[in-house]
């Protein structure tokens, strides 16, 4: 059946900053017969390539000026985007006004000029387009009768189009027009932000007075955190491999809300460690068992050690490829829900392919050093917006604040363990030794408890807890916290210290002969 929606394409303004993909579109064009306009750089590029191309100036009669800061301002222009077909052509005529069908723009770059270090103040507001999104808005306006775009991933749609239908439905000019909101309204957001970041910046305030939030659907979930509860992934511009939410799915059932929760608290935490193989695996958004090993396999195998029950049905990270060994052990020893690693070797997918609903992740490498970001949580009415939570501790920043000092050997092991509590919800406690978390007590209302909870876990899988380590995501109000420790054979604290009673709990850790350091730090985990 005839689509009485479609609408030709006799005319076509070109002005893009990302040329990508735009010559073979113009060149697509040109064989269908389309009036090639454009502007500046664009034009240049097409008439080097070839193609015949009429210039905005001489559509406008008039020339561009302020070193192109005013060139598709002018009624010739926008009286082409914005004339109504069956409605406008009177005045249209009147005016001498042809009508444009087709809008290939895309905006200067103002992301990408922000981002370079040495981005001054003007070169930031000479990369403010002006024209460009008031023609992307009066194109997408009028997207009864015209067609717009901004991304050139939609040239080949749109080209096929043209030649299989002769026109563009109402369909596709909708979906698009509502891109090219979507993209003038980001770029307006960004725009906002930074400028205000700026202003305020410069009065001591480290946070905009306005945040815009343009994040791009990448797929709908099979359900939130419950089966009644509808979930979808949204990702922010410019995110990277090295995560969870853009990892390759080389396999298994379709991912939930709390699977891509899960599986980025276990990334997260596994990048702590750089340099040695290293394994975590987590439940329910927190860390049950985290390892360093000679290989994955090995760190694997203790990370499961620490608590076998609640690494039931838990999802595991790596931080170097998986191999085809470790994988067959994973399935031969427990239930997984998902499995991600920076690559997945092709033994390690043949073996995961045997158990059809075990998702397995690909991320990618990631940068040893992580850009510095701004997280939101979200509340009745509002969101709470606060730096990322970084860890840069060493050795040189303890303070040791018992008789006993720890030995060489203790010492790393309370780095580790404080890296892993890092990513323990609080209130934290991590029980380690040799590169081994032995029991991990999370999320608990009072911090004693989590140290019981820590010695449960211990004991309930046979391991002991003698010349152990304990780190504290912050400080123990009391001293029955270090009591417990030393009950169960521990012999070390790490801890941010700043208690009131810090005296007391020192106290206690000199009576029980145990070495404490301080950090200076915290690391809370709602």
């Amino acid at each position: 059946m005839f689509d009485t929606t479609l609408a030709p394409v006799r005319r076509a303004l070109l002005s893009v900053s990302d040329k990508h993909g735009l010559i073979d579109l113009a060149r697509a064009l040109d064989a269908l017969g389309v009036e090639l306009i454009s502007t500046g750089g664009s034009a240049r590029s097409l008439r080097e390539a070839g193609l015949p191309v009429r210039e905005v100036r001489e559509l406008t009669g008039f020339p561009e000026i302020m070193d192109g800061r005013v060139k598709t301002l002018h009624p010739q222009v926008h009286g082409g985007l914005l004339g109504r077909r069956g409605i406008d052509e009177a005045v249209m005529a009147e005016h001498g006004i042809a009508p444009i069908d087709l809008l290939i723009v895309n905006l200067y770059p103002f992301e990408q000029t922000i981002a370079r270090p040495d981005c001054t103040l003007d070169e930031a507001i000479e990369n403010i387009d002006i024209g460009g999104p008031a023609m992307l808005r009066a194109a997408a306006k009028n997207h009864a009768h015209v067609v717009v775009a901004v991304d050139p991933a939609d040239y080949a749609t749109l080209i096929e189009a043209l030649r299989n239908e002769g026109g563009t439905s109402l369909a596709l000019r909708r979906r698009l027009a509502a891109k090219a909101y979507a993209h003038t309204a980001r770029y307006d957001g960004l725009i906002a932000d930074w400028l205000g970041a700026q202003i305020e910046n410069a009065r001591g305030e480290p946070f905009a007075p306005t945040l815009h939030l343009a994040l791009r659907r990448a797929r709908s979930l099979r359900y939130g955190e419950n089966p009644h509860q509808a979930g979808a992934l949204y990702l922010e511009a410019g995110a990277g491999q090295g995560l969870a939410a853009t990892a390759r799915v080389l396999g298994g059932k379709e991912l939930s809300y709390n699977n891509l929760a899960d599986a980025d608290a276990a990334l997260e935490c596994v990048k702590a460690f750089q340099r040695t193989p290293a394994c975590v695996i987590v439940k329910h958004g927190n860390p049950c068992g985290v390892a360093l090993g000679a290989d994955i396999g090995a760190a694997y195998q203790a990370a499961y050690a620490c608590d076998p029950t609640s690494a039931f049905g838990g999802i595991i990270a790596f931080n170097q490829a998986l191999d085809g060994a470790t994988a067959q052990a994973i399935l031969a020893q427990q239930f997984v829900e998902v499995v991600l690693a920076p690559d997945i070797s092709a033994e390690a997918q043949a073996a995961l392919a045997k158990k059809p609903n075990v998702r397995v992740l690909a991320t990618g490498a990631w940068p040893a050093q992580a850009t510095p970001v701004r997280e939101l949580k979200r509340i009745a009415g509002g969101y709470l917006v606060q730096d990322s939570d970084r860890d840069t501790l060493l050795l040189t920043d303890l303070k040791v604040v018992t008789r006993r000092v720890p030995s060489a050997d203790e010492l790393r092991d309370l780095l580790f363990a404080w890296h892993v509590a890092m990513y323990v919800k609080s209130n934290a406690i991590v029980y380690a030794r040799g590169g081994h978390t032995l029991g991990i007590g999370a999320g608990q209302t009072s911090r004693v408890i989590s140290a019981r909870i820590a010695a449960l876990k211990a004991a309930e899988a046979g391991l002991d807890l003698s010349g152990a380590v304990l780190a504290s995501d912050a400080f123990f109000p009391f001293r029955d916290g270090i009591d417990a420790a030393a009950a169960a054979g521990l012999q070390s604290v790490i801890q941010p210290g700043g208690s009131l009673r810090d005296a007391e709990v020192i106290a206690a850790a000199d009576a029980h002969g145990m070495a404490m350091v301080f950090t200076g730090v915290r690391h809370f985990r709602h």
